[in-house]
């Protein structure tokens, strides 16, 4: 089952730079089945970070199909992508939009980050947008289970894993350099009675 992003805009009193404070309006994203639990779950999470007063101000489902976050990187960036599909019956291309939030530092990071996420992809694809979003951070739904798929995923790893060729390759060459006895064959004949 895909997640639903809903957008959240919440405003609230935040300390400038100056020491002044200014009233603000940040959007995040939450996971949610419905725009009560979105609400629900950005009343949860922003009270973690803001002690003051705070009100959300809109919640509208995000257009993005996927959410890709990256380790040591701080800011969001909407990827336009592609996808490049041929219709046989009119014998053009047709194409198809969709939107990741990638996290990246930079425009290029973000690039490289959206072309390593469609690196699996079967089909032909372009990335003809990278621009960077107002997007604070993402609050995905975690159930509390994920000590369970931790492990799933290690098992699953090395259930999946394969020997390298060399590593068999010389596994054989060890057994046959081994010296093995010779086989004693035992004849037996089942249809005597004894």
């Amino acid at each position: 089952m895909s997640a639903t992003w809903y957008e959240c805009k919440v405003k609230y009193r935040k300390m400038s730079d100056t020491g002044a404070q200014k009233v603000t309006t940040e959007p995040y994203l939450v996971d949610a089945i419905s725009y009560t639990e979105a609400e629900t779950r950005i009343n949860e999470e922003m009270k973690a970070y803001i002690s003051d007063e705070f009100k959300i101000t809109n919640i509208k489902v995000a257009n993005f199909a996927e959410i890709h976050p990256f380790e040591n990187t701080d800011r969001w960036f909407k990827s336009k992508v592609s996808l490049i599909a041929f219709d046989e019956e009119s014998g053009k291309e047709r194409k198809t939009n969709m939107y990741l939030l990638v996290q990246a530092n930079d425009v290029k990071e973000a690039y490289d980050n959206t072309v390593a996420v469609m690196k699996d992809t079967m089909g032909d694809y372009t990335i003809p947008a990278i621009t960077e979003s107002p997007i604070m951070d993402v609050f995905p739904y975690f159930s509390g289970e994920e000590g369970e798929l931790d492990r799933i995923h290690k098992f699953n790893e090395i259930k999946d894993s394969v020997p390298e060729v060399e590593e068999v390759e010389e596994a054989v060459d060890a057994i046959s350099e081994e010296e093995l006895p010779e086989p004693v064959l035992v004849d037996i004949d089942l249809d005597e009675e004894e």
